[in-house]
């Protein structure tokens, strides 16, 4: 599947580990920068979504769209990769699509995103169909591209929050999957935010630190996503080529 992501905020905290390690499925393990775990609530819009060999869904091709996520390792192999808690987006037709083709845990939401200058912009989510109030309320804006953030270096945290070449998740049966992510780096600007309203880390029992959040944005990034199957599978192939290289 093939989609671009447009006008986002990366807004990051630094969670402890054991906090992060309680929330995620067997086979997984929290990835640190500086001895922390990081949690990272990401609103922005998506469009130019085609899914390989189907034609362009109605109702599917642009929308608003807001994740929380962390930063993970499967214990085996080590592969960095994300972990999404959850997904809001404002497509009812997208969430079911992605509930079905990839396991991950999206939820319906009224949505809106207005841009309010240059690379500034107004946010606002409410899920739907839920028992809980769950909203996210914000407005950000990028400050421009800087020569030190036009392309994230390993070692840095920007790397570390955004380089993330797949994705992990788990099924109806709670087995680990994966699913390869490509795109070039990501093209990042420093930001500002004023965040009014933010219930997605109380849904997990998390609490946000004290601390201002580690904030960045980028104008869009065209994503490729295949699908997810099951870890040890994926593993059982690899296995044989592995055998061959060493």
């Amino acid at each position: 599947m093939t989609q671009r992501w447009n006008d986002l905020l990366f807004a990051h905290w630094p969670i402890r580990v054991a906090e992060i390690e309680a929330l995620l499925p067997e086979g997984l393990e929290a990835d640190t920068f500086h001895g922390s775990a990081w949690l990272g609530v990401v609103p922005f819009w998506m469009d130019r979504i085609q899914f390989r060999g189907l034609p362009q869904i109605p109702g599917a091709r642009k929308f608003p769209e807001l994740n929380m996520r962390t930063y993970v390792r499967d214990r085996a192999t080590k592969a960095p990769g994300v972990y999404f808690f959850s997904l809001d987006a404002a497509s009812l037709i997208a969430v079911i699509a992605a509930r079905s083709l990839f396991n991950l845990p999206y939820y319906w939401a009224q949505m809106s995103i207005k841009p309010r200058g240059e690379r500034e912009f107004s946010y606002y989510s409410r899920r739907l169909l839920s028992g809980k109030q769950v909203r996210f309320v914000a407005r950000y804006r990028g400050l421009g591209p800087t020569h030190k953030l036009v392309q994230s270096r390993p070692g840095t945290i920007e790397y570390f929050l955004t380089e993330r070449y797949c994705l992990f998740t788990r099924d109806s049966l709670g087995r680990l999957m994966r699913a390869n992510i490509h795109h070039v780096p990501w093209p990042l600007e420093e930001a500002e935010a004023e965040i009014e309203c933010n219930d997605l880390p109380a849904q997990f029992g998390l609490r946000l630190p004290e601390t201002r959040p580690l904030l960045h944005y980028s104008r869009h990034l065209a994503v490729y996503v295949w699908p997810a199957e099951l870890v040890q599978k994926a593993m059982l192939r690899a296995g044989p080529a592995v055998a061959a290289a060493q």
